[in-house]
């Protein structure tokens, strides 16, 4: 077994990128702190060639170079926008038809590994701050929430690890 070069990746340019259709999948930022998180978690959405991540409130916006150190380069590749309010904008994707995905334990949660994508729906995907996680506000607008199943004694993941397990569930597994 050999390693693969970089060029034998096929890794797509940036303008390719920008032209390739996308999964109707967006992800949601409510207040993330860390501008690592966000950075990974754009590199991320450049991975499964998610259509658009939109950074609320208090979550870090490009250029910055903590962001970029993770996202080396994703920032530029990915479709990212700037949005005040998460309540506002979770309201305006469900009237534009998403189903909005909060990936939060909740009573009555739905494990990742049991929730069912259909090919002919739109999803918002809410990751929440890195503390007290996504709101209650944006929870009680969601149509699921979804949860990681976890076994340990944590039951928490950094929320650019669980970014990247539920992107791939709703995208690919």
């Amino acid at each position: 077994m050999r390693k693969l070069t970089i060029e034998e990746l096929n890794r797509l340019s940036v303008e390719e990128f920008k032209q390739t259709e996308k999964k109707d999948v967006v992800v949601v930022l409510d207040n993330i702190r860390s501008l690592h998180n966000v950075g990974s978690i754009l590199r991320t959405c450049d991975a499964f060639l998610i259509d658009k991540v939109y950074l609320c409130g208090i979550t870090p916006k490009p250029p910055h170079r903590e962001i970029r150190k993770t996202a080396i380069g994703a920032e530029e590749s990915v479709d990212w926008r700037p949005h005040a309010d998460s309540v506002a904008l979770v309201q305006s994707l469900i009237a534009e038809g998403y189903t909005i995905l909060s990936l939060e334990q909740t009573e009555g949660s739905t494990l990742l590994s049991e929730f069912e994508v259909e090919d002919t729906q739109k999803y918002a995907l809410v990751l929440g701050h890195e503390v007290s996680g996504v709101s209650q506000a944006i929870v009680d607008l969601s149509h699921y929430a979804l949860e990681i199943p976890q076994f340990g004694t944590k039951h928490s993941l950094n929320v650019s690890i669980a970014a990247g397990i539920a992107l791939y569930a709703l995208t690919v597994g």
